[in-house]
């Protein structure tokens, strides 16, 4: 007989009611499982993998590498003799320090080492740099990026543009060339990567715009040099000097070659147009003429020529014009010649006018040596023209 268990139900229906409703939860559990869970004999789908997204290289990177290789580094030697110093001349201290051990009375010699940058040009190894990187060097020597090194020859200079061609010889003529552009197409807010080695750091680059275009040699504070300047906020630092300066497309645009020293990002750059003009003339050793008038200028204001009128201690009265106001006329030059005075106004040459000194100093560049410019003067209240013949300039004028 069986026995009951509490409530009335015997133990083994109990059981079988237990084990129906478990059965029943594990059904209706498995049948909300995933397919790959319910069934372990099911075989596990692969999920696809995501496409590997590839970064895109900068212009940056993609311009230095195309100009990168053809950058080099210029090492100069110069010794120069220094006099002794004056004291010793004196017999007291001659006869005092002049025995064995003593300071020497006779001059001494002391080398020189400078630094700065340049790019190859042309295959057979032309390099384009800065006049003042190799100027009265002893020896030059130049660094190529992948550690190649030449002896280097000074074939041509010229300091009124600041420019120089130095030749380097590796035996084949392959070596690596820069691609030279075109600056008369530079706009102000272009791209400007400079390259170079600054501060001995090699294959430097920094990154800037175009700020301006054609800041005078004044402005720049060389008034020596006859040239318009790009202007640009990447940083040109000693050692850059010579190094191109590249647009986005990895085109010379300029060569790197001054820095103000009062003033923070702010370079300039020769334009490279300026360079095409003489390069192959200075390859060959010639020299660069630049014709010249004989004056010291000034840019003149209408608003500048009557507060100098207006003074009861002024030298002289001025038209009160815009031109290229004659500061002084050097002895012996065309100007001279030509019969231009101390306190002429230059308000046009031939067809041009003349606004600043600046632009009188472009059109004499821009012509030849022996043209006839002719010259509208104000003189007084007079208006004059004048005719001058230009003739090159050197190292007196």
């Amino acid at each position: 007989m069986f026995k009951l268990i509490s409530g009335g139900w015997p133990w083994h229906l109990a059981l079988r009611q237990v084990l129906a409703i478990t059965l029943m939860a594990l059904v209706v559990f498995t049948s909300h499982l995933p397919p790959a869970l319910a069934q372990e004999t099911a075989p596990a789908v692969p999920l696809p993998s995501a496409p590997t997204a590839t970064v895109p290289r900068s212009f940056v990177a993609v311009a230095v590498e195309q100009v990168g290789p053809a950058v080099v580094r210029i090492d100069t030697e110069k010794t120069i003799v220094r006099d002794a110093n004056p004291l010793f001349e004196d017999p007291f201290f001659r006869d005092f320090f002049g025995g064995p051990g003593g300071f020497p009375n006779s001059p001494r010699e002391e080398l020189l080492r400078g630094q700065g940058s340049g790019f190859i040009i042309t295959p057979e190894g032309d390099i384009l740099t800065n006049a003042h990187v190799v100027n009265g060097a002893d020896r030059v020597t130049v660094t190529l990026k992948d550690g190649r090194r030449f002896e280097g020859t000074v074939e041509g200079a010229d300091e009124v543009t600041a420019l120089a061609v130095v030749k380097i010889d590796d035996g084949d003529d392959s070596l690596p060339v820069a691609a030279l552009g075109d600056s008369d197409q530079v706009q102000v807010g272009d791209w400007a990567i400079a390259v170079g080695n600054p501060l001995g750091l090699d294959n430097t680059v920094t990154l800037g715009i175009v700020s301006t275009l054609k800041r005078s040699s004044a402005d720049v504070g060389i008034p020596n040099k006859r040239l318009e300047f790009i202007q640009t906020d990447a940083a040109i630092n000693p050692g850059n000097s010579g190094g191109p300066l590249l647009n986005q497309n990895g085109e010379v645009i300029g060569i790197n070659t001054a820095i103000r020293a009062d003033a923070m990002g702010i370079g300039f750059a020769i334009p490279i147009n300026k360079a095409k003009e003489i390069k192959d003339q200075l390859a060959r050793g010639e020299a660069i003429a630049h014709p010249y008038l004989g004056v010291q200028i000034a840019t003149l204001t209408p608003d500048m020529a009557q507060q100098n009128n207006e003074d009861p201690n002024a030298g002289m009265m001025l038209p009160e014009v815009t031109g290229a106001l004659v500061v002084r006329v050097v002895p012996d030059t065309p100007a001279a010649e030509a019969g231009l005075r101390r306190g002429d106004v230059i308000v046009q040459v031939d067809d041009a006018p003349v606004t600043s000194a600046d632009e009188l100093q472009t059109l004499v560049e821009n012509s030849r040596v022996g043209q006839t410019l002719r010259l509208t003067v104000k003189r007084g209240r007079q208006t004059q023209q004048i005719r001058v013949n230009t003739a090159a300039l050197d190292s007196d004028h």
